[in-house]
């Protein structure tokens, strides 16, 4: 549990170091639409690297699955095998739905509905 707080703090204080420059900018001509960009930067960037770092997590979870699998029953190999070439496939394809999440959340002009 300690080795999970310990990421959990380096990944807030990661964001904090992204979001900061966000934070400290003076406000100019756009300043009704500014606090709104700057929010949809924000879980933008949040959206993605949750994912990203959840997405690895489960995948090395389910690869030491396999070999544990497949070191105790070598007859089931190619089961496991395609199980988990299956499931890593899901896996990538949630992160790449959260990327493109985030793509759509960047790239939207606020200004302009």
């Amino acid at each position: 549990m300690r080795k999970n707080l310990k990421a959990l703090a380096v990944l807030l204080f990661m964001a904090l170091a992204v979001s900061a420059p966000l934070l400290a900018q003076e406000s100019g001509a756009g300043e009704s639409r500014a606090p709104l960009f700057k929010l949809s930067i924000i879980v933008g960037a949040s959206v993605i690297s949750l994912a990203s770092a959840v997405g690895a997590f489960c995948q090395a979870k389910a690869l030491s699955s396999a070999c544990e699998g497949i070191s105790r029953n070598p007859n089931a190999g190619p089961h496991i095998r395609f199980l988990l070439v299956f499931g890593l496939v899901l896996i990538e394809t949630l992160v790449i739905y959260a990327l493109l999440i985030s793509i759509i959340i960047l790239m939207i002009q606020w200004g302009k509905f």
